[in-house]
């Protein structure tokens, strides 16, 4: 997948068309916003550093994971000090997602702490940004949002301008990645491309960008992550990028609306704690009615979504399609509950729910509350909705 000047490049070697994007920019002053470990491991440094010697280049590194209020404030300074020619932002999806916020605030008047929490807005676009994935998960190359952190509670800043004007998205960047990491960011990805199929936001093309993404994730996740191979870490590539585009239309649902919580609270990686909830949140779509549905088109358009889903997974039903959900966290050795994780305690959950993604709750097709939330997160809600509901079982009535 190789797209001309202003958008994607996606192949083995992808990395070495960074130097004619910059000439091709005429840029002199690059910001690097660059996790060092991760620009070491995975050996960018060895394509790019000849590149970077020819330019003026200021680094901007060692921020903390998840991008913080005061990891920003630190990059829009120096990035407004500097007036750079284009940023190139290298690394996971808090590099990158701090590329976008720094690249699109750093031409701003408001502070960035305003921008952030929704105060004041963006307005006109930041200098031209590249972005290099050196994970297969997040997709944030493809999306024009980005995640960030004020007082431990967390804001999606969104705007058109933060799209990457290219995205180089080299596999091999892939290739060092422990086990742990390949699997954890894959299943962001597969969650996303889930989720982005049922999601109030879904239209026939962020639908036709989840399957596709999902079908690369089934297929490669495993291999990827037990015994890597350059074709799954393309496919995994490819996989993020597609669920990247998909949410970047789509928008997430519950399953992530739950999970930022049980990172920044349980210490728990993104993509685990997305996938930790993806069966029950399916079992609990799927019993959509009339009375609870929020997709305005209704709850047999819902189930219609819901059908598709159980196809890619290849089940009969949804209690089966549940089951492989399952199975396929279980194999790449993560928890498939919070009771799995360790997290079981009515206090731990009800926090939990209470620090629940509104927004991101408003996208599931189904109306949620926070009892019905409780009951998903302790567990005993799933089996109960596969064995009583009346369609769940029946493939004929969802295909």
């Amino acid at each position: 997948m190789t797209i001309a000047d202003g958008a994607v490049y996606l192949k083995e070697g992808a990395l070495s068309e960074v130097g004619g994007i910059i000439e091709r920019n005429s840029a002199e002053r690059l910001l690097f916003v660059v996790d060092e470990s991760a620009y070491a491991a995975c050996g960018a440094d060895v394509v790019l550093q000849p590149i970077l010697r020819s330019r003026i280049v200021a680094r901007f590194s060692g921020f903390e994971l998840n991008p913080k209020i005061a990891d920003i404030e630190r990059g829009v300074q120096q990035s407004r000090a500097f007036s750079p020619d284009l940023v190139i932002a290298l690394g996971g999806g808090t590099a990158i997602d701090l590329g976008k916020i720094i690249a699109a605030l750093s031409r701003q008047l408001d502070s960035p702490r305003d921008i952030v929490t929704g105060q004041s807005s963006i307005i006109g676009n930041g200098p031209p940004l590249i972005v290099i994935p050196t994970t297969a998960g997040t997709g944030s190359e493809a999306t024009q949002f980005a995640v960030a952190y004020v007082d431990g509670e967390k804001y999606s800043v969104s705007h058109a301008s933060m799209l990457p004007n290219y995205a180089v998205v080299d596999p091999r960047l892939t290739h060092s990645l422990p086990a742990g990491v390949t699997a954890a960011t894959g299943l962001d990805a597969f969650c996303q491309a889930i989720e982005s199929i049922w999601a109030v936001g879904a239209t026939d093309e962020s639908i036709v960008y989840a399957t596709d993404a999902a079908r690369h994730a089934l297929k490669h996740l495993v291999p990827a992550t037990k015994e890597p191979t350059p074709a799954a870490r393309l496919g995994m590539s490819q996989a993020a990028h597609l669920a990247g585009k998909a949410i970047n239309i789509s928008k997430t649902t519950a399953p992530h609306a739950l999970s930022y919580a049980l990172t920044s609270r349980h210490n728990i990686p993104h993509g685990t704690a997305v996938a930790m909830t993806l069966s029950s949140m399916l079992a609990y779509n799927a019993r959509v009615t009339a009375d609870d549905c929020a997709d305005p088109r209704g709850a047999e358009h819902v189930l219609q979504r819901i059908s598709v889903i159980v196809k890619l997974l290849e089940a009969t039903g949804v209690a089966e399609a549940c089951q492989r959900i399952d199975r396929l966290v279980a194999d790449l050795g993560c928890p498939i509950s919070l009771a799995e994780a360790g997290i079981q305690e009515d206090g731990q959950l009800r926090q939990l729910v209470s620090s629940v993604n509104a927004q991101r709750l408003s996208n599931n097709p189904r109306k949620t509350n926070p009892q019905a939330l409780l009951r998903l997160l302790r567990g005993n809600d799933k089996g109960e909705t596969l064995q009583t509901h009346p369609i769940l079982n029946r493939s004929e009535k969802l295909n």
